[in-house]
This record gives C-alpha cells, sequence and structure tokens, in this order.
C-alpha cells in the first residue's frame, strides 16, 4: 500500500471534527462537498458560512499529484521556494512523453531514448525532494493515482486538469496549475473560490449498451464547455450504487470537460470493493468507521433543492448512448440520432480509427466490455474497417489484461495495443495519414476533442464514446452505424447483428503486476544535486519575473484579438511541443499559434504595431519585448478552457503580456494567469470586445488604487487618433493583489519567506 495508514487515520480524524463544528456554524445539514471542503481549512472555521461562488477559502490538501509535461515547470519553480522536501505526499507519473506511432514494443524504448535527459531529471529532483517517482511505462497519472492513492473524503490537487478522476473513489480532487502545487508543497495553503454545489441526481439502473460515459456524455450536452465553471458535481441518488467504482471515475474525469471544479460521489459498496481489490482493505475499514462523514446528510437526500444551488436529474434506465462531436466535447448526440446528425452537417461519415484507452476509459471493466464486443467479432467473422488502437490505463491493468487473454481478443480483430501513457488523447500520436489536409472522422473513448487535439491535423473530425461504441463502430467503418439496432455483413456475406456488451468490473483472479513501475525516494538526509545543463534545449532554470513597477501600465501593444473558442492548446499546444515543457524560451515559440485572429481569421498571423508586417504571434510578441514593449491579448468566452497547463500562462508573461482581457474565462487558466503575475480582466460590457481593433494601444488605469471589487479602467488609443475607455472587472483578492505587484505568486512566496526568516 502506497499510502500511509496513520495519516489517513489523522484526516479523517479532523474531517469528523470539522464536520462536527461546521454544523454548529452552518446550522443546517451538510451535502458531502460541504463536508470534505469544511473539513480541509486550513485555517480555523469562520464564524459565519464562506459564501458560495463568492469568497475565497484557504484549503490544506492531503496530497500533490504531478504528470511529466506539467512537473518539469512545477519543480523548476519548486527548486527555487527554499525547501528541502515537500510538506505533503506528492508523486510525479511519466505518462505524456510517450509517442504512440507503432506499438508499445517500439513506442516505450524510442521515447526512453528521446526524452532521457527530461526523465532523469525527474527522476532525481524527486529523489531530492522527497517525492515518489512513477517511471515511463507505469501509467497514466490518473489511472495510477486511483489504484494506488485516493481515498474517500480525502483532499488532492494535480497538475492536470483531469485530476477530478480521483472523485469516483469520494476525493475531492482538483486540476491546477503548478504554481499552486508549488504552493502546496512548500507547505503553503491552497487558495479556491468557494464551489457553489450543483447536485446531479441519478435515478434507475445502466443497463445494455449505456456505460457511466455515457452519463458524463449527456451531462456535458446538458452543461455545455462552460456550464461548470465555479462548480463541484456532486452525484447523489439511487442509481448511483449500479455504477461501478471506475465508472464513477469516467463520470468524475470527464467533469473537467463542463469546466466544473471538480465531481464527487458517496462513499458506497462499490468504492470498498475495489479498495479491497486493489489492496486496501486497511483504507475501507477507516472509511466504514466514518461512513457518515463520506456521504451527504439524509435532509440533504430528501430535500435535495434545499441544499444544492442546483439540480439535474438523469434516469439511467432511459439513457442511452451518446456520441460527443466533433471539435468539442459538449456537442452531444445520441446515438440513434447520430447518422442524421452526420448526413445534417456533411461531416464525415467513413471512420479512419477508433482509439480506446486514456485516463479516462481504460479500467478493467471498460477494456471486458469493449473485449466482449471484439470476442463476438471473431465469432461473427467480422473483422475492424478502421484502424483500432487500445491504451492501457497502468501497468497493473496492461499485465491484468494480458494474463486473461483480452490483447489476444483485440489482436484477432486487428487492434494494436500501445504503451501504457497518454499518447493520442494528449496529441502524442505520430499517425499515418496519406493527406494530412483530407477531411476524416476518427472516434475515442478519450476526454477532449478540440481541433488538432490528437493527431495534430484540424480536418480530423473527432468523436467521443464509451469503449464498446468506439469498438462496434470500428467494426462497421462508419460513424452512422446504430450499434442497437443495426446489422453488419459478416465475410460470408451474412448479416449479423452485435449482442449488448459484457463486462467484469473487476478480474475474476484479482489483479496483478510483475512491477507497477514505482521507484521510492531515498530516506531523509540522502544529498541529492539536480543538474541542468545550461546548453540544453530541453530544460531551463527559471529567472524570477520582474514585479510590478508602481504605476498605471501604459503603451501596451494589442497582440492578437482571439476569435471565438481560445482552449489552452489554443495558446499553448501540446503534441510535439510537449519536449518543451521545461524549458520556458523554447516553448514560447508556441504561444497562442492556435488562435484566430478576429481581424482576418487566420492562425498564427498578426500585425506587428511596429513595423506594420504580419507574422507569427510569438515572433511579434518577442519583438515587442526586444523594443522593452508590453502588450495585451483579447479574447471571447470561456478563455483558456481544457488543460490545466500553466504554460498558457508563462509563455503570455515570459513575453511580456501583461494583460488578458476577455468576456470570460475557465477557472484554472484565470487562476494561472494571476500566479503568474498577469492581469487577468475581464469587459464589463461583453459588447466592449467589439470595440477593439487591429492597431489599438491601451493603458491600464487605476493600478495604484487597485482592490478587490473595484473595476479597472482599459484606455484605448485607436489608429484614427481617437481614444476611448473601457470598464473592465476582476475578482483579485487581497493576496492576488500582492502576487500581482510581487511580480507572481512565487516571489511573494520567497518574499514573505525571507522576511519570516529575519
Amino acid at each position: 500500500m502506497f499510502t500511509n495508514l496513520e495519516h489517513i487515520q489523522e484526516i479523517y480524524r479532523k474531517l469528523a471534527s470539522g464536520v462536527e463544528n461546521t454544523k454548529k456554524i452552518l446550522n443546517k445539514p451538510l451535502t458531502l462537498t460541504e463536508k470534505i471542503l469544511y473539513g480541509h481549512l486550513s485555517e480555523a472555521l469562520p464564524s459565519v458560512p464562506y459564501r458560495r461562488g463568492v469568497d475565497y477559502v484557504n484549503f490544506a490538501p492531503d496530497r500533490v499529484a504531478m504528470q511529466d509535461a506539467t512537473a518539469q515547470m512545477a519543480l523548476l519553480q519548486f527548486m527555487t521556494a527554499g525547501r528541502n522536501i515537500t510538506a505533503v505526499p506528492s508523486t510525479v507519473h511519466c505518462d505524456h512523453l510517450i509517442l504512440a506511432k507503432e506499438g508499445v514494443k517500439t513506442d516505450l524504448p524510442q521515447s526512453l531514448k528521446a526524452n532521457k535527459e527530461v526523465f532523469d531529471f525527474l527522476q532525481t529532483v524527486s529523489a531530492c525532494y522527497g517525492i515518489g517517482f512513477w517511471r515511463p511505462g507505469a501509467g497514466i497519472i490518473h489511472q495510477v493515482i486511483f489504484e494506488n492513492y485516493a481515498f474517500p473524503g480525502g483532499m488532492m490537487i494535480g497538475t492536470d486538469s483531469h485530476t477530478p478522476n480521483a472523485g469516483g473513489l469520494g476525493m475531492v480532487a482538483i486540476g491546477v496549475g503548478g504554481a499552486d502545487a508549488v504552493d502546496v508543497m512548500s507547505g503553503m495553503p491552497f487558495e479556491l473560490r468557494m464551489p457553489k454545489v450543483l447536485g446531479v441526481e441519478l435515478t434507475g439502473r445502466l443497463s445494455g449498451w449505456t456505460s457511466p460515459k455515457d452519463v458524463i456524455l449527456r451531462l456535458s450536452g446538458i452543461l455545455t464547455v462552460k456550464g461548470g465553471t465555479g462548480l463541484i458535481l456532486e452525484y447523489f441518488g439511487e442509481g448511483v450504487s449500479s455504477i461501478s467504482c471506475t465508472g464513477k471515475g469516467t463520470i468524475c474525469n470527464m467533469g473537467a470537460e463542463v469546466g466544473a471544479t471538480c465531481s464527487l460521489f458517496p462513499y458506497d459498496d462499490k468504492m470498498r470493493t475495489y479498495l479491497k481489490a486493489t489492496g486496501r482493505d486497511a483504507i475501507a475499514s477507516l472509511a466504514d468507521g466514518y461512513i457518515h462523514l463520506l456521504k451527504p446528510d439524509d435532509e440533504v437526500m430528501a430535500s435535495p433543492e434545499d441544499y444544492y444551488d442546483e439540480v439535474i436529474r438523469i434516469n439511467l434506465s432511459e439513457l442511452e448512448p451518446y456520441v460527443n462531436g466533433p471539435f468539442s466535447p459538449d456537442v452531444a448526440t445520441p446515438v440513434s440520432k447520430l447518422a442524421g446528425f452526420m448526413k445534417q452537417h456533411g461531416y464525415p461519415e467513413k471512420l479512419e480509427v477508433g482509439l480506446i484507452g486514456s485516463c479516462t476509459n481504460s479500467s478493467y471493466e471498460d477494456l471486458t466490455r469493449a473485449a466482449s464486443i471484439a470476442r463476438q467479432a471473431n465469432e461473427k467473422q467480422l473483422k475492424v474497417k478502421s484502424g483500432y488502437l487500445i491504451t492501457p490505463g497502468s501497468e497493473q491493468i496492461r499485465f491484468t489484461a494480458e494474463r486473461d487473454g483480452l490483447f489476444g481478443i483485440f489482436d484477432e480483430i486487428g487492434g494494436v495495443v500501445m504503451a501504457n501513457a497518454c499518447g493520442p488523447c494528449i496529441g502524442q500520436w505520430a499517425r499515418h495519414m496519406d493527406d494530412p489536409n483530407r477531411k476524416n472522422t476518427i472516434i475515442t473513448s478519450f476526454n477532449r476533442n478540440f481541433a488538432k487535439r490528437n493527431d495534430g491535423h484540424a480536418s480530423t473530425h473527432a468523436f467521443v464514446a464509451s469503449p464498446e461504441v468506439v469498438t462496434a463502430m470500428a467494426l462497421a467503418g462508419t460513424l452512422s452505424f446504430n450499434p442497437l439496432n443495426d446489422t453488419l455483413v459478416n465475410e460470408q456475406g451474412e448479416r449479423v447483428k452485435l449482442d449488448e456488451p459484457v463486462g467484469f468490473e473487476l478480474p475474476l483472479q484479482g489483479f496483478e503486476a510483475q512491477d507497477k513501475g514505482y521507484i521510492p525516494p531515498p530516506p531523509p538526509g540522502v544529498t541529492i544535486a539536480v543538474p541542468v545543463d545550461p546548453a540544453s534545449d530541453r530544460l531551463q532554470i527559471l529567472s524570477p519575473f520582474d514585479p510590478w513597477e508602481g504605476h498605471d501600465l501604459t503603451g501596451l501593444r494589442l497582440l492578437i484579438k482571439a476569435k471565438g473558442k481560445c482552449t489552452t492548446d489554443h495558446i499553448s499546444m501540446a503534441g510535439s511541443w510537449l519536449k518543451y515543457r521545461g524549458h520556458l524560451e523554447n516553448i514560447s515559440n508556441n504561444l497562442l499559434m492556435g488562435a484566430v485572429n478576429a481581424f482576418n481569421d487566420k492562425t498564427n498571423f498578426v500585425k506587428n504595431h511596429e513595423t506594420g508586417v504580419y507574422g507569427e504571434v510569438s515572433k511579434v510578441a518577442r519583438d515587442y519585448k526586444s523594443r522593452g514593449l508590453f502588450s495585451m491579448v483579447a479574447g471571447d468566452e470561456n478563455y483558456g478552457e481544457g488543460s490545466s497547463r500553466e504554460h498558457a500562462a508563462m509563455e503570455p508573461r515570459f513575453l511580456n503580456v501583461r494583460v488578458v482581457l476577455v468576456k470570460s474565462f475557465a477557472r484554472i487558466h484565470e487562476t494561472n494567469l494571476k500566479k503568474q503575475g498577469m492581469l487577468a480582466l475581464t469587459f464589463t460590457d461583453p459588447n466592449d470586445y467589439g470595440r477593439i481593433r487591429e492597431d489599438d494601444t491601451a493603458n491600464v488605469e487605476g493600478l495604484e488604487q487597485f482592490s478587490p471589487g473595484v473595476p479597472l479602467t482599459i484606455r484605448l488609443y485607436h489608429s484614427d487618433g481617437s481614444a476611448e475607455a473601457l470598464s473592465v472587472d476582476h475578482s483579485y483578492n487581497e493576496l492576488q493583489i500582492e502576487w500581482f505587484r510581487a511580480g507572481s505568486a512565487l516571489n511573494f512566496m520567497k518574499h514573505q519567506r525571507l522576511n519570516t526568516n529575519h
């Protein structure tokens, strides 16, 4: 067992005390969210309840998790924090830098060789600071966390937006940027605006082709990609008990796609069984003793509208499989209407590749349900008409699935098993394409499907579904196939119909792995050096950002006015750029290269105010920086949705962007901008977005009186000699304003530590 039982006992004792005292303050029954949050406050309970959606609150998480792409920058920052060891248990997981190309036997060795410098750095810095290290091939961070570290009632943060996966084991698990992780690893609190709580009542029971994936695909269609912003999604109702523990994880994982802070299920028999199956009987016994803390109070269940900010109800018995996409995970279509949807929009119906796995759907249950479809294909003499790739979630899953013959079944229909890593889900896919510009369709059991997300090609129409639906579609070779009703023609020319998928929540012979891939840190007191080659193009020691100058910002050049959806993938692309995640100067060359310029509808093509020449966003920004000029970015709704990657905030800061002004922000990105000393501002009147012109320069006024709740003014100077003032809002509190003044949250933390030491 990788967790310290005494540590969890102490967490439960604190939780019990916190819940008891919180009930006195709030004088009402509590949701599960309230129990865990109030039980993890980093300071004394308040005299009055925190206002949901209003008050900033400091929390004390129990754990920090980092994946290799984001861990590089997080640990480079932590190295400057002045600590000898992390303040809370922390782990690093190497899952993002492994390229998917030919299959596991070829891809893993090649990725180990190509990324040796980075993997060696991460292992060394982990050993230096007492951090657990999961080596490449061990598995995807969220699956490994689920199998080894997650526990009911806990609270963790992770430098990946799908950290909420652990909510399937009853844990408040929140995706953050690296600076937040550095704070917590340094012994500082984790700051978060007290979330509102959306109750999702599940009734009925899943059956047939419908899976846990379809719950969140349906909910994504209801809430849209920004409908969960500022919310924790808390699931309840009699339907919850019919969903496996890993199925609950799938649902929580994709809560990130609606912008939710995290998602959460109450402790139940499914969780108890899973804990025992993964060797954590002692934690299950502990949880049983505190079960009243690990579910909402009965009064909440009796009158949910009185305690949740909003309630959504989904009847599992009436739910059918969904296929979401393309280009956005909230475009939700029931499989019965998919053929008409494809024809209506003129999307390519022919399916070229089906991919299953990822952190969202790589559990044993997922693989067995998909394998049951593949087994039928063998029996009914069907072969896949599309490419078919399988990505196991962890070495434990891979070893167990291979032992039980699942991969042999996939192999017989033409499936290819990839490494235990993120691979195609995050753009690490060397896809074999005859023409990258040809419109084509793929379907995955992943979580995101933004343009260029999986293979780097804007022409690829990516759809999202459950592993069993993906497998059925790959057999059909078209997205116009409805596996519930339609038939297929087999190799004998006969029409055959697929039976409903059947799976096993847990392996009958138990989980097994010869080597999980974990490397523990050495005992305390061992001195370890962490060398970084100054000539490296993969790693770069960070220099602190400059503090605020003490006066209003003037003469900011408009770098780009982004049009429409602008995710962190648009701001800082993944794929081949992942190799520079530890080198701020190099990765800054991808700044906003995917954002659409509102003035010409082109990507990575903006006007340089000083020369009048159009060029790449990063090159124009570097030119301004070389001239000692600052710049500004304008954007649309839900700016920065998607990944937690703080590079999307660090890159503009590094290239002298000081202001990001948008209609609205995604939560994590707004926080990341604040952490890096940026001004994250929103239009008081969203229609003012239309007032920004291509040749504008801008001043930010009111910074000497910068204070919570008080709008600032941006004065635009147009090229025709006219000027106009815009009122702009912000959500900064006093502490966050200090981050801005210090130049970054890390600068402020170091300044505070120096003052304390002296």
